[in-house]
């Protein structure tokens, strides 16, 4: 990183030799140069009617669910969020979101369920993929008449006929068994009988699955811990490495913390960021501002 220059929206240092690729994005179909780079605060739906359409490869966020947390009484219409998420995406592009359920009088509110049906069935999105995002550390709350609830949903929207982008390869696993020459039967086909059995070398990694674990307490960074709600910066990174192409754009309409733009420019890629309380952009730009140094 050499000569960095100033971004009046979001306050922090940029990479002057970004300019390049920032006009290069805005000249491929991607925002106008004044909403990259850049966390805005205002109504997240609002703020997306501002962007053109197919302007966005990937988007990454977790929005206020249930009454788990206050968020200093903001309120949010999920539906009218995904009418103005599939506009602004392009076509082929992804949408993951961070989702739970809130529990009441023994019963889930089905708020993740009823969103991905409602994004699929009303909208338009194909459900790609449901990722269950396995918590590790604080063991939470311990319930005498329930279990303890150590997951959260990560549903993939696609909107189109396929990913225009999908790189598997920084997400893969090291192989319980690689480097071994092992024999074991084929695979299952429709009419129950198996292909036959193969003998071959398991490769050091392979292809990692729908359960994702992630250390709760691995950031350990006291601006963030500041959010009421936080997920492992690991998260953003992994779907932002998968999902979006290098220089690409990502949208977090609900910027929180930050993770979703700190782990964009780790990664050399555009945000864009919208929140509607001050307090939470504030936070994020400084976030920001203090990874930007880190990579001076």
């Amino acid at each position: 990183m050499n000569a960095y220059g100033r971004d009046e929206q979001s306050g922090v240092g940029v990479e002057m030799a970004s300019a390049i690729a920032t006009e290069s994005a805005v000249r491929n179909g991607a925002a106008p140069g004044k909403w990259l780079d850049a966390i805005q605060h205002t109504d997240c739906v609002e703020g997306m009617k501002q962007l053109p359409d197919h302007s966005v490869d990937l988007v990454v966020t977790s929005p206020p669910y249930d009454g788990i947390r206050t968020y200093k009484g903001f309120s949010y219409d999920l539906h009218a969020t995904g009418e103005q998420i599939f506009r602004v995406l392009k076509d082929g592009g992804m949408t993951a979101m961070v989702i739970q359920d809130q529990t009441a009088n023994f019963g889930k509110s089905l708020t993740s369920f009823r969103t991905i049906v409602d994004w699929c069935d009303a909208i338009g999105f194909k459900l790609f993929e449901c990722v269950i995002y396995r918590k590790w550390g604080t063991e939470g709350a311990w319930w005498k008449s329930r279990f303890r609830v150590d997951h959260e949903y990560i549903p993939l929207f696609l909107k189109g006929e396929r990913p225009r982008y999908f790189n598997k390869e920084p997400l893969k696993v090291p192989s319980k068994h690689g480097g071994k020459v092992m024999t074991g039967s084929g695979n299952r086909r429709t009419d129950g009988t198996t292909t036959r059995t193969v003998t071959r070398e398991i490769n050091p990694t392979k292809c990692r699955g729908t359960v994702w674990d992630y250390l709760m307490a691995g950031d350990k960074n006291p601006l963030k811990q500041k959010h009421p709600a936080v997920f492992p910066d690991r998260i953003p990174y992994d779907l932002i490495a998968c999902f979006c192409p290098p220089g690409g754009v990502v949208l977090d309409p609900f910027m929180g913390c930050g993770s979703t733009a700190v782990s964009a420019k780790r990664l050399n890629r555009h945000f864009i960021g919208f929140d509607i309380c001050k307090d939470y952009c504030e936070l994020a730009r400084r976030r920001l501002a203090e990874t930007m140094r880190e990579l001076l």
